[in-house]
């Protein structure tokens, strides 16, 4: 069992340590389904790549046509971003949520299209959905773990900016931040991860990797240390879980890690009613 699926638990762990973090200013912002529109949009990228773009790119550049795929999906990714990032304006008088919603709608109408022309279209659909999980190579997980590292660098040294604006908003506008750009450099690495991590475990596990273990920790805690300890721990648990009933159960990798996370949340929000708590924790008064 171990030397099949450790592969995919080193993935796994790589890609929950930067989308457990990012899940938390996802939930902060209230913007819940914007990994999920993003994610969306990746795929059509991938699509669009499957049908031959990626080769034509690939020739025109100079370049390997798995590179010029990853570069469409990409930059799919990050018109999205810029999207997302000037909705969230004061001034705009459409609600960010239809956006986002809209981006989803279309992406996904437009991934099904694109794969309709493809051979094995449905094939393509579904690996897109569920991705390919149990089959990443070493060399897959290394490419991940370079770019998540010099995304979390990024984060890491704007930590101040961006936690102060999903955590604290108001206080972000008084100190004069320039949301816009912040909230676009934010979405756009936002969608390099994501663009990344399609390809290896779909749409749906980028949502679950994503969302569960954020909502989870938000039950318990509003401290940020405290936020991500809880929403890396959720998530190990979860993954260790799938893992191991895909592989005793001899079932699809993808959707039985997206359920197994699912009942983590489950175990968590019983945890949560045993220990009394029926309000909200509350939120900190400030960002770090």
């Amino acid at each position: 069992m171990l030397e099949l699926m450790l592969p995919a638990l080193v993935a796994s762990l790589v890609l929950l340590g930067l989308h457990g973090y990012l899940g938390i200013h996802i939930i902060a912002r209230g913007v819940i389904f914007v990994d999920l529109a993003l994610a969306q949009v990746a795929a059509m990228g991938w699509a669009a790549a499957n049908l031959g773009l990626a080769v034509w790119i690939g020739n025109l550049l100079g370049i390997p046509a798995s590179t010029a795929a990853y570069a469409v999906g990409l930059v799919a990714t990050l018109v999205a971003a810029g999207l997302f990032s000037v909705s969230r304006l004061e001034r705009s008088f459409v609600p960010q949520e239809a956006i986002i919603g809209i981006v989803f709608v279309v992406a996904s109408a437009g991934t099904i299209l694109l794969a309709a022309q493809a051979p094995r279209g449905s094939e393509h659909v579904q690996e897109l959905l569920t991705g390919s999980l149990l089959w990443v190579t070493w060399p897959d997980i290394v490419r991940l773990a370079v770019v998540y590292a010099a995304i979390g660098a990024v984060h890491w040294f704007f930590r101040d900016r961006f936690l102060t604006i999903s955590l604290n908003p108001d206080k972000a506008a008084k100190r004069s931040f320039s949301v816009a750009w912040w909230d676009f450099l934010f979405y756009a690495l936002f969608g390099l991860m994501v663009t990344m991590s399609v390809a290896i475990v779909g749409v749906l596990l980028v949502f679950s990797f994503l969302v569960i273990p954020a909502v989870i920790a938000f039950l318990f805690t509003r401290r940020p240390g405290y936020l991500l300890a809880v929403a890396w721990m959720s998530g190990t648990i979860a993954t260790f879980l799938g893992l191991f009933i895909s592989f005793q159960a001899d079932l699809p990798t993808g959707p039985v890690v997206v359920c197994s996370f699912a009942l983590v949340l489950i175990a968590a929000f019983g945890l949560w009613a045993a220990m009394g708590r029926r309000e909200p924790v509350s939120a900190p008064s400030e960002a770090p």
